[in-house]
């Protein structure tokens, strides 16, 4: 039987390893919260807390990678705020770890930021160009990761995440002079993340980079407005339009070469 270990049991890993648990795998954990060792282990789930830092790694996650044929990585950058952190250190505080274990594949969870905001239709060929401090992290460990020959890597880039408790729409509600009114939305669903995923294993779609958007693309205008208004929110107010429209993300290879189909297509 496979084994899966799973590095960040978040709002996308926790409910993904349920998922995997269920199609049959066994799934290993990692968390960073004592608090939620018990929910993972009555999830079927085995718990690891695995603390990843820049200058070093909790010994358990020798233990963590033991005996898994799988790694999938999803442990965004925390550069958000006053949060610098250096990503990529992390990661190279991982990678031995990973060699010495019995995982050949891996599955790195990206972002669409490594290809930065120009205007344009934008597939996995598309030169990378970020403009954000993350984004140009997010590239760097996207090429250690499928430059190491001890295993194979799968780069699976997410548009921004949206959920039934999850909508930047609550962000914005309410909120006035909102630039970029034109910019095309790139979302994709939770439950597309974890159909995306649980494809790509179930093809064996290894040594790949895949792009994971919804092929729905409204204006932000439009999108956030009919959201507000089906969430009985305050609806946000759009600034003027303007030429800087933004990037339209295409999941084109995704849904072709995997023959997926998303579930939740319209958001």
């Amino acid at each position: 039987m496979t084994q899966i270990s799973i590095l960040g049991c978040g709002w996308l890993g926790f409910p993904l390893a349920k998922a995997l648990v269920q199609n049959g795998f066994l799934v290993k954990g990692s968390t960073t919260s004592t608090e939620k060792v018990s929910i993972l282990k009555s999830a079927g789930i085995d718990p690891f807390i695995v603390q990843l830092d820049e200058e070093k790694i909790s010994e358990s996650v020798a233990d963590f990678l033991a005996n898994s044929q799988i790694l999938i990585v999803n442990i965004p950058p925390k550069l958000r705020g006053n949060s610098n952190e250096n990503f990529v250190s992390k990661i190279e505080n991982l990678l031995p770890f990973i060699e010495k274990s019995t995982v050949k594949k891996v599955l790195f969870v990206s972002s669409t930021s490594v290809y930065g905001e120009d205007n344009a239709l934008v597939t996995e060929d598309t030169p990378l160009n970020p403009d954000t401090e993350g984004g140009r992290q997010l590239v760097i460990v996207e090429s250690l990761l499928q430059k190491n020959t001890h295993f194979e890597t799968t780069i699976l880039r997410f548009g921004g995440l949206i959920g039934k408790d999850r909508n930047p729409v609550r962000f914005l509600s309410g909120r006035e002079n909102i630039e970029n009114p034109d910019a095309p939305i790139n979302l994709i669903h939770q439950d597309d993340c974890i159909g995306s995923i649980e494809k790509i294993i179930a093809l064996n779609a290894w040594d790949k980079t895949f792009n994971a958007v919804a092929p729905f693309h409204p204006s932000r205008k439009e999108y956030y407005t009919q959201k507000a208004t089906e969430l009985n929110l305050a609806l946000p107010k759009f600034a003027s339009a303007n030429n800087k429209i933004g990037k339209t993300i295409c999941s084109d290879k995704l849904i072709q070469e995997l023959n997926y189909c998303f579930l939740k297509p319209n958001l």
